[in-house]
């Protein structure tokens, strides 16, 4: 009866042995050597190296995997692990995002979920294993430990990973299909600015010389009056602005992709590449910044050697500039507790450690960006060895720096409040920020 042959994506028995001698006889390098079905049905040698029989024997197995995942595209079980599964629609959405299908942005966020959440708790389940209700399970904790938001992140990633399971043969129905939805009220419920609102946040970005150095007056117009994105926003070249008709066309995003950098991508669907209406005050602003000097290959947005602006930089450079310096009592406060953490000799990295605070909060503080309570306040100035109620100057200076400011009115607004549409000046009330895209 003769020998069945091996099964599509295995080998055979692996044979190792000495390769390469040195002058006296003894072996200096050894070759392993197996036979390998590949998906085609046909049956090929595969070999490796090593400096001794283990290396060789590890980097051929090492290879005879990998060439098994490969080769794996057309067949998947109930019997494979998740672990296999994630690793064939990582591959799956890699394709798509090099197609232009996905985003590089939401591939970076899938895979964090997937490390951090789903290869733990499922990975090593087989996949006819992965029931709804073990499922269900998974995402009530995932929702309980992380939130949410990051809940319903791990449930999509799932649902399109079991969809390629139906597809593939190894299950007959998607198990993630029956789990309840996720449903979690939002913090903060959007809302548009008032015009009382955007005057201040103008006049305030227009004389904080960080916001004018980080380029944000003209960019926080523009985007509040078009509502794009803050990717969409550093993507627009010149040649996309018309200043006679008053249109801008909006069609690329800039993303930041691992291992590559900036990149300029074409937006995710047909809806995003859109015609947009500017506003006389938009106009005026753009007209501005043209004639001080341009080049058409030039985004309106640059950077200071004129190249494309990075989206996460720019958000952290909006953060501190929604969180303007309140009044000259905070301002005072923040100059007294700085001098008193450098009388430590500590640093800001060095009281946040301490304190298990963020190093951004012990600079908001410090620059009168940001009000504290009594609370907080005496457990930063235990940190330099002082207790508050025993140091009047500066419970003197806490209360008037807790006092209301105006610019506490902008510490609710966040970059996706830009692009909520806000009322119309008085001076151009006959021409509103136009969202929709035009025939």
């Amino acid at each position: 009866m003769p020998r069945p042959p091996l099964p599509i994506g295995t080998w055979g028995q692996i044979s190792t042995w000495a390769a390469k001698t040195d002058h006296n006889g003894r072996p200096i390098s050894h070759k392993s050597q197996a036979e390998f079905r590949d998906h085609d049905g046909h049956v090929r040698l595969v070999s490796a190296f090593g400096k001794n029989k283990t290396a060789a024997e590890r980097a051929l197995l090492k290879k005879l995997q990998d060439r098994a995942k490969t080769n794996q595209s057309g067949e998947l079980t109930a019997m494979h692990k998740i672990s296999h599964l994630i690793d064939l629609w990582e591959t799956k959405f890699e394709q798509w995002v090099a197609d232009g299908k996905r985003s590089p942005t939401s591939l970076d966020n899938y895979r964090g979920a997937i490390k951090n959440h789903i290869r733990p708790a499922l990975g090593e389940l087989r996949i006819g294993e992965a029931t709804t209700q073990r499922i269900d399970t998974v995402i009530s904790k995932i929702t309980e430990r992380a939130g949410a938001p990051r809940a319903k992140t791990c449930r999509a990633v799932l649902s399109g990973m079991m969809k390629l399971a139906v597809r593939y043969g190894a299950i007959s129905v998607n198990p993630v299909r029956e789990i309840e939805a996720i449903e979690a009220e939002a913090k903060n419920p959007p809302r548009s600015l008032t015009s009382e609102e955007v005057t201040l946040l103008k006049t305030h970005l227009a004389t904080d010389e960080r916001a004018v150095q980080a380029d944000l007056p003209d960019l926080v117009t523009f985007m509040l009056g078009t509502g794009v994105r803050i990717g969409e926003a550093l993507a627009v070249l010149w040649p996309q602005v018309d200043l006679e008709a008053g249109t801008v066309e909006i069609t690329s995003t800039i993303v930041r992709v691992k291992g590559q950098g900036l990149l300029r991508r074409r937006t995710k669907s047909r809806a995003g590449q859109r015609r947009l209406h500017l506003p006389n005050w938009v106009l005026a602003a753009l007209r501005s910044r043209h004639a001080a000097g341009i080049r058409l290959d030039d985004p309106i947005f640059t950077d200071t050697i004129g190249c494309f602006r990075d989206p996460t930089n720019v958000r952290l450079s909006l953060r501190t500039a929604l969180s303007p310096v309140g009044s000259t009592a905070r301002r005072d406060l923040g100059l007294s507790l700085r001098a008193l953490r450098r009388e430590t000799g500590l640093s800001r990295k060095q009281v946040a450690d301490h304190l298990n605070w963020a190093q951004t909060r012990i600079e908001l503080i410090e620059t009168g960006r940001v009000k504290v309570d009594h609370q907080q306040m005496a457990t930063l100035v235990a940190t330099y060895g002082i207790r508050l109620e025993n140091h009047h100057p500066l419970l003197a200076q806490l209360h008037d720096a807790m006092q209301p400011a105006e610019s506490d009115k902008l510490a609710w607004i966040r970059s996706h409040a830009l692009r909520k549409p806000p009322p119309p000046p008085s001076t151009n009330k006959a021409t509103p920020p136009a969202r929709s895209p035009t025939s």
